[in-house]
């Protein structure tokens, strides 16, 4: 069995719109059981993402008192977006989530083309599945 974050990689990535409310984030993410979405925060042709996690929402909407229904993803979102590449192996993509402090990162393919997601979940299920030993 491979251990390179292409192989435990959730696909495909969900891509939503700057302008769609928290709510709809939400709701998006528990019926697909996801913890993260790509925003497109794409203006007057400059492509730029961002992303919007489950600790994002906790932390900036729950914890702020504020209202998702009146608030958009492009007000709570963290940009810039960090990436692993789908060749990596998930010790490397570890210890760059480890070294950011983060727990989802955006896959890309050789071309530089968003694949798919890797989470610290993808992760542990690799390590709880293969042991470290087989890991390394």
């Amino acid at each position: 069995m491979s251990y390179v974050v292409r192989d435990w990689m959730a696909r495909p990535i969900i891509v939503i719109d700057d302008a769609t409310l928290v709510t709809q984030a939400m709701t998006l993410m528990r019926r697909r059981n996801i913890h993260s979405l790509i925003v497109d925060s794409t203006k007057d042709g400059k492509v730029s993402y961002g992303i919007v996690t489950t600790t994002d929402i906790r932390d900036k909407i729950v914890a702020a008192g504020r209202d998702p229904g009146k608030t958009t993803v492009a007000e709570i979102m963290t940009q810039p977006v960090h990436t692993a590449q789908s060749t990596w192996t998930l010790q490397q993509c570890a210890e760059r989530m480890h070294s950011l402090g983060i727990r989802h990162l955006p896959v890309l393919d050789q071309d530089g083309v968003m694949v798919g997601m890797i989470s610290q979940t993808d992760i542990f299920s690799a390590v709880e599945e293969a042991g470290w030993e087989a890991l390394g």
